[in-house]
């Protein structure tokens, strides 16, 4: 066979090769199941299928997808963050307590955003400047900032928000379209483009593959590390202001569990618990699916405890099937 027929051939086979790793690629088989969700759910309710209620499925999951972006890089990292629902509380008790001072609502959103970002850094300094674990470090600071709304609060609650600063949680940019989804398909694009088309976010990979070799290669491990805590505690000052906005009120227990949750969607989405690997792809459909399963238990009156207990199961299976897959196939090896 001459050498332009052997070169002719090979580029079919590329491609194939490349078709054949997209349709089984993660973010493809989540696709599926989000395809399948839908269906059930469809024919489980006769209310699924409604614009509006299809609209109101997206307020189930838009503000725990807007911490799972930043959640996927920093896991990505190595690192986690367990005290986002936390920052949330405090940073809407912080909004609640300026508002009793007369503070508008930029100056609200402003205070809201300010504290998750500050809660970010605090964590980002306690565990890339004094080499603590992330997971020990966040699992204090979870109880230290919903602690501190609780002495704030206590049993009480804050309301009377302005009416214009509705608009974050319950404002409709067109239709059934509400700012809350427009806005976290912005964001997704926005993370997208950090984490697959930067250098900032090859960095991530390598961190999370093996910093050891990260700082040989000269990237300053300990500072993006810093800026991914700091982000995580941005969106989740950005979540603190939808959810507020949303329920028109503070209570100390607001976003309660909302952890478990976060870490479920971006382990679901496909990035390992292990960090070096995943996608955004697959974080955001992980979000819909989430969003779809919880929203579809809702209109089947399915019990608050119960989808507790399925969100617990499918963290465990998501985390344990593929080390047991790996597992079986190292045997027949």
């Amino acid at each position: 066979m001459s050498e332009e027929a052997r070169t002719t051939r090979s580029i079919p086979d590329r491609l194939d090769g490349r078709l054949k790793s997209a349709v089984l690629s993660w973010p493809s088989l989540l696709l599926a199941v989000a395809v399948g969700v839908f269906i059930l759910n469809s024919f489980a309710s006769p209310y699924f299928l409604s614009a509006w209620s299809l609209s109101d499925a997206t307020f189930n999951f838009t503000e725990k997808a807007l911490i799972a972006l930043a959640m996927a890089l920093l896991i990505i990292s190595g690192e986690i963050d367990l005290s986002v629902a936390a920052i949330i509380a405090l940073a809407s008790t912080m909004m609640g307590l300026a508002l009793q001072f007369g503070v508008d609502t930029p100056g609200l959103v402003l205070i809201g955003i300010g504290t998750g970002l500050l809660c970010g850094m605090f964590n980002g300094a306690l565990v890339t400047g004094l080499g603590l674990p992330s997971i020990v470090v966040t699992i204090g600071t979870m109880s230290f900032f919903r602690g501190i709304s609780f002495i704030v609060l206590g049993d009480q609650a804050f309301k009377g928000y302005p009416a214009d600063f509705a608009f974050f949680g319950q404002g409709y940019v067109w239709w059934v379209i509400s700012f809350e989804f427009t806005f976290f398909l912005f964001c997704a694009v926005l993370f997208y483009f950090l984490l697959h088309r930067t250098t900032f976010g090859r960095q991530i990979f390598v961190i999370g593959n093996n910093p050891t070799t990260a700082r040989f290669s000269g990237v300053r491990v300990e500072r993006v590390k810093f800026i991914l805590f700091c982000l995580t505690g941005l969106m989740s000052g950005l979540a603190a202001v939808a959810l507020t906005s949303r329920l028109a009120s503070t209570r100390p227990s607001i976003a309660m569990g909302w952890e478990l949750e976060v870490v479920t969607i971006v382990v679901l989405g496909g990035v390992s618990i292990l960090g070096g690997a995943g996608s955004i792809q697959g974080v955001v459909i992980a979000a819909f699916i989430m969003g779809m399963v919880t929203f579809g238990l809702g209109l089947l009156n399915v019990p608050g405890i119960v989808m507790s207990i399925f969100i617990g199961a499918l963290l465990i299976a998501v985390i344990a099937l593929p080390i047991l897959f790996r597992m079986i196939r190292e045997r027949r090896a």
